[in-house]
C-alpha cells in the first residue's frame, strides 16, 4: 500500500497553511499546531527539516515564525514528500540501501521502476499552490456527492490521466 506518512501530512498541512496566509506574515509552529490539533513538538522538527531544505524560511524574534521560501506555485508535493521522508520508493530495489536477493532474476523490477517514476511525475505536477487553491475544508463535502456519501475526489491534471487513461499503467 502507497501511503504518506504523518509527518509528510503534517509537512503538507503546513505547507498549506502558510500558502494561504501569502504576504500577511509568518506563521509560528504554535499557531498552525494549535489550528491543525499536531503535536507541537512534532511539527517544531518537520517545519525546521523543511527550513533545512530550503522549502521555508524562519525568522526569530516576537514576530518570528515560518514562511514559504519560494511562491507556492514552484513547491511541488514531491518536494515537500521527498525533503520529510527522503526519495519515494516502491520496492527495496528502488532505494539507494536496499538490497534485494531476487535483484538478478526479478522480472518486475523495471516495470515498478517506471511506476515510480509516474508516481514521482504526478506528484511533482501538484504543487502547494494547486493545494491552496483547493476551497473545501476537511471533511466538506459538495452536493452531489454528499447525496452519494463520498467525498469530492481530486483529479490530476496529466495529460494522460485527463484523456481516460490510468497514470499508472505500465507499459510494455
Amino acid at each position: 500500500m502507497l501511503r504518506l506518512s504523518k509527518k509528510a501530512d503534517y509537512a503538507l498541512i503546513s505547507m498549506k497553511h502558510l500558502a494561504l496566509r501569502g504576504d500577511r506574515g509568518s506563521s509560528s509552529a504554535r499557531e498552525i499546531a494549535g489550528q491543525y490539533d499536531i503535536p507541537i513538538e512534532l511539527l517544531a522538527k518537520i517545519l525546521q527539516r523543511l527550513v533545512r531544505r530550503g522549502l521555508l524560511v524562519s525568522q526569530q524574534g516576537t514576530r518570528g515564525g515560518y514562511q514559504l521560501a519560494r511562491v507556492p506555485s514552484q513547491i511541488s508535493v514531491a518536494d515537500v514528500i521527498q525533503a520529510i521522508d527522503g526519495p519515494v520508493t516502491v520496492t527495496a530495489c528502488t532505494s539507494e540501501e536496499g538490497t534485494c536477493e531476487q535483484y538478478a532474476k526479478c522480472n518486475v523490477r523495471d516495470p515498478l521502476w517506471r511506476v515510480r517514476e509516474r508516481i514521482l511525475a504526478a506528484l511533482g505536477e501538484c504543487t502547494i499552490a494547486e493545494l491552496a487553491s483547493d476551497s473545501h475544508e476537511a471533511g466538506a463535502r459538495d452536493a452531489s456527492s454528499a447525496a452519494a456519501g463520498r467525498l469530492k475526489t481530486p483529479t490530476l491534471k496529466s495529460p494522460a490521466y485527463a484523456a481516460g487513461a490510468d497514470p499508472l499503467h505500465v507499459r510494455r
